[in-house]
């Protein structure tokens, strides 16, 4: 089913003046501290292998059966399987409501599915569990842009840029958007 560009605007605008609820995660957060102050420099020449390490320790669900749902999800993903992956990754969210990696995959099955409201439902939920999910921060930006949402867009992607200033499209992506929206892009 199919959202009318509307309805996702009133959702859009309902997400976007929610403020994020953080609940513990399962992930090693003193690692992850340390991973997201190396990715924040500047001077870094292996922001990749970073990178990572970051989707490792968000990919560690604490259970081996929930971790082979998300292999399975993201591995019929990579087939071009989306209902088969959206069905793996909604038996994972289900069976594990608190795991944001979980919902950011399902959330990257749905966008690929064309179905973005359900996408952007299942953004705000892993980046409620996961504020600082710089991939669900840049795929909120990339719906928004498709929506014609740039303000919002540009927001995403800066918000996604001050986590992982070094992620592949976000500097190209902001500057068109900041073209765009300052009316300089003609």
């Amino acid at each position: 089913m199919k959202v009318s560009r509307s309805v996702l605007n009133i959702f859009v605008t309902a997400f976007l003046s929610v403020s994020a609820f953080t609940l513990p995660s399962v992930a090693d957060e003193a690692k992850l501290d340390d991973l997201y102050a190396e990715l924040a420099q500047p001077d870094i020449k292996d922001w990749e292998g970073v990178e990572r390490k970051i989707w490792k320790e968000w990919s560690r669900s604490g259970s081996a059966s929930m971790d082979l749902l998300l292999s399975r999800g993201r591995k019929a993903m990579e087939q071009g399987d989306f209902a088969k992956a959206i069905d793996h990754l909604t038996a994972l969210t289900d069976h594990a409501p608190d795991f944001a990696e979980g919902w950011n995959a399902r959330a990257t099955a749905f966008f690929n599915a064309d179905e973005f409201g359900l996408s952007i439902v299942d953004i705000q939920r892993a980046l409620a569990l996961n504020p600082r999910h710089f991939g669900a921060l840049q795929g909120l930006g990339r719906i928004l842009e498709e929506l014609e949402r740039e303000e919002d867009a540009l927001a995403a992607y800066q918000a996604a840029a001050a986590i992982h200033p070094h992620r592949e499209g976000l500097k190209e992506a902001i500057e068109r958007l900041e073209r765009k929206v300052s009316g300089q892009d003609v």
